[in-house]
Parts: C-alpha cells; structure tokens; sequence
C-alpha cells in the first residue's frame, strides 16, 4: 500500500514557483503508482509527477496529488551490444552517467545540469547545443507510459508509435513515464575551448576564413582577432553589429558543439567550443576566480544594481574582462564538461527560432536594450543550436533551431526588475516565429501554440484520447490547451 504525506511544500530548484499539493506520494515500483492514479480516479483528484524540480516555472506544480519519482530510479537493463540502456525515469542523469561510465557508455549529449530525471528531460524538451544533434528527448528509443485508467503502454516506432511520437516531449499530461531506453555511443572525451571575442570581430573572422582577406576599404579601427596576430587591423567602422552572424556556418562545422555568450550592454562575446578529443583530463578551474569573484562579489554587485540599475553594464563589461577576457582549455569525460554547476537562483527564458532567424533576433534585442536604456539584462545571452526532428511538441519540429536564452539572477533571492526585458525578448521571439521551452515561464497561450506547432492539433487529440477527464492537468497546461 502506497503511503502519501500531507503538509508538504514544493519548490522549484530557484525558489521561484511553489505548491502545496493535497497529497505527496513517493511510490518504489508501479503498482505503487497505479495505487495513487486509481486513488485519484476515486477521489476525481488531479495529479503531477515531479523530478528533479529544475524548471523554472510552474509546470510541474498542483494542488492535487503530487508524485516523486526519485524512489524509482534503477538501471534496469544495458545492452552493450545495441549500446542502450533501459532505466526507471525517475533516475537522475548524474546518477546514470555514473553507471554508464563502467560500461564504457555515454549520452551523446547532455543540458548543462545533470540533478534531473530522465523522465523530465524528455518531457520539458530538454537541449544543449550541436548543430548535428537533437534535443535530448532524441536519444530515446523506447518508453512505458502508465495512462489515466491504468493502462501500461510500450511505445517505440513500431509499437504504439504514434503515441511514442508525442510522448518523448509529454509535459507531464499524457500519463506518467515509467522506463525510458535511451541510444548511447562509446564513452568519449571533450575538449572544451573558450576564448574571448565581439560581435565585430566574429564577424572578420567570418569574413577572413571565407574569403582570404579583410572586409572593403572604409574608415578602419583597431580591431585584431585573437587568433589572427599576423592579420591587417582592419574594420570598417560602418560594418557595426548588423553583420556579426552573416556567416555563423562556419563556426557551426568548425566545431560539433558550439555555442557563444553574448554579454548585454555591450560588444562582448565569449565562444565556446567542446569537441572530441584524446587528450588526458585537464582544468583550468580557480577558486578564487570562479567562486570568490565570479559568484560571491557577482552576487554582491548584482545586488547593489537592484538598486542602482545602471551598474547593470558596467557590471557586465567589468566581469567579462575579468573572467572571459583570456583563452581557456578544459579536458574531460563527456558529461563533465557538458554540466556546468548553477550556482545563481535565477529566472529565465529560453525560445527556439529558426536558425536563420539567429542574426536578426540577436541584433533587434540588441537594438532595443540600447533604445531603452533603463531596461537592464544580466550577462549572459546565451546562444546554442539543435537539429530539427519529428517529435510533435519539439521547439525544433521539423526546423534546424537556435536557442536564445536570457537570464536574470536573483542576488539572495531578491527578485529584480524583469518585466520590460521579458516582454521585449517575447515579442522579438514571436516575431521571427520561435518557440518557448515548455519548461520555463512565457505568457503564451493555445492560440499561440496553434500557430507555432503544426502538428499541435495531433497533439491534442493523442491527449484527450489518453486523459479524457484531465487528470495530468494543472494550471500551467490549462493555458496550453484551452
């Protein structure tokens, strides 16, 4: 018999959604969580599973019963062979990378954080970056869903596949993930390399590897790639930022997972390469730069900003000179330089564009933070890429994407100012027809989904065939479906 616990207060990961769910159940096999869905039936209750609680929004929240996957967390089966592995959802991606090291197995991509159910990733769209790679939900192969009337269903593409084709991206409201099987590939080694650079200057070095030598004459300043000493100094100074992304094809073959940060208020970009490598472990790690400066007189300085908004730029050219003005090489195993540790609460957003669309939306939130100089943005903006797929709710449905993220942190958890940011990124998103990460907060609704998803519709109706009553509903996806 399943027991669940009254009184229990959940909160995201950044403290910024919270819940206070009727009933919290922890089941340890399925018939335990057959026991809380028939319960629900009985007692016309609502019910959300919860992971690792790192969306940043209220997605995951209810006032019904809540269930807490982490006591199902269990490698079930690894085939070497197929390189596969079958596990429980409610294992946390730290731990599976663990297990997956002593079969000399790997995911082939990974998000920055690994505190998250296998069972949540998939079903809040979870990405990183690569050009040649999908979002995380793309590696699974497999999955059992328990439906609202108890119903276990194996889905893969040749087993209940249309339903495996809305399930890999299920937000929580098609039933709940009991296993999922994932592709692996052999265990690999990255070399992560950052250097410092600017909207400018990507763009010579843009122009240099495609055409040999600098822009057209025009009035010129001094700007001289990191990488190319040798190199005339040459800029027009009438090429400013509307030219930096022109050619950003050749940063996304030159490396596999590519990704840059844009530091607001300014020029300042930092990219970031991570590619396969055989060399040994190395880091260019520091605590006094990474933590004492880089998180501990941050978070101070941020804090004083919330009362003097106009420090927001310098803080942000100040930092990048002092963390992100030098080349930095780290080795590792895969997944530990794929995750990179949270240290800053945080609200966020997080849309996928088309990936032409990456120039003209960068340059518009560019244009419009210089246009209002009172609205402020923290460092950074930061700018990955994902290959398109068939998966019916992917922000990356059948188009090559860009993810463009922006971020404001929360110094001791206080709320700062974000409203004019957030609307103006929202509305530059929509413009050039993007799509927000289910799991972080937009202000959009079904009428805008419909427009964003094409298969939207398809959706719908493999969800109501499965939860007809709404039994997985919350507040949240009340506002996606109705």
């Amino acid at each position: 018999m399943v027991h669940g616990y009254k009184g229990v207060k959940f909160q995201n990961w950044a403290r910024t959604y919270g819940c206070c769910p009727e009933m919290y159940f922890q089941p340890t096999s399925v018939e335990e969580v057959k026991e809380v869905l028939a319960l629900a039936r009985q007692q016309n209750k609502r019910v959300k599973v919860v992971g690792g609680g790192h969306s940043p929004s209220d997605i995951a929240c209810t006032d019904g019963f809540m269930i807490h996957m982490g006591k199902m967390n269990r490698i079930l089966k690894v085939d070497t062979e197929k390189k596969q592995v079958t596990m429980e959802a409610g294992i946390l991606l730290a731990d599976l990378n663990h297990q997956l090291d002593k079969h000399g197995l790997a995911l082939s991509n990974l998000g920055a954080v690994s505190d998250v159910t296998a069972g949540g990733v998939i079903g809040s769209g979870t990405h990183n970056t690569g050009i040649k790679h999908g979002i995380l939900a793309t590696q699974v192969v497999a999955l059992t869903l328990l439906t609202a009337n108890g119903t276990i269903l194996e889905c893969s593409e040749s087993s209940n596949a249309e339903v495996f084709q809305a399930a890999r991206v299920h937000l929580g409201c098609l039933g709940v993930i009991l296993t999922v099987t994932l592709q692996c590939v052999p265990q690999f080694h990255l070399q992560e390399t950052t250097f410092p650079s600017t909207l400018k200057e990507l763009q010579l070095l843009f122009h240099l590897e495609l055409h040999g030598s600098p822009p057209g004459p025009s009035s010129v300043s001094i700007i001289t790639p990191m990488d190319q000493p040798s190199l005339p100094r040459l800029w027009p100074q009438t090429r400013i930022a509307q030219r930096v992304l022109d050619n950003l094809d050749t940063h996304l073959k030159k490396s596999e997972y590519f990704r840059f940060l844009w530091f607001p208020h300014s020029e300042n970009v930092s990219v970031i390469y991570q590619d396969h490598t055989n060399k040994p472990p190395s880091s260019s790690a520091n605590w006094f730069w990474d933590y004492a400066i880089g998180f501990y007189l941050l978070e101070f300085l941020l804090w004083i900003s919330t009362f003097l908004p106009g420090l927001v730029g310098w803080i942000n050219r100040f930092f990048f000179w002092l963390l992100f003005n030098g080349k930095k090489e780290n080795c590792n195993l895969s997944h530990k330089i794929f995750n990179y540790e949270c240290r800053f609460k945080q609200h966020v957003q997080d849309w996928a564009i088309p990936r032409e669309k990456t120039k003209a939306a960068l340059l518009e939130l560019k244009a419009t933070l210089e246009a209002n100089p009172k609205v402020v943005a923290h460092y950074p903006v930061e700018v990955r890429f994902t290959r398109a797929d068939d998966i019916l709710l992917s922000p990356c449905f059948q188009r090559d994407s860009c993810y463009m993220n922006i971020i404001m942190y929360r110094p001791y958890g206080k709320d700062v100012p974000r409203l004019d940011y957030w609307l103006a990124y929202e509305n530059i998103m929509k413009k050039v027809g993007g799509r927000p990460h289910w799991a972080k907060a937009h202000n959009c609704t079904r009428k805008d989904f419909e427009k964003m998803y094409p298969a939207f519709q398809r959706f719908c109706a493999i969800r109501e065939k499965l939860d007809p009553t709404g039994m997985f509903l919350n507040a949240y996806l009340e506002k996606v479906f109705y």
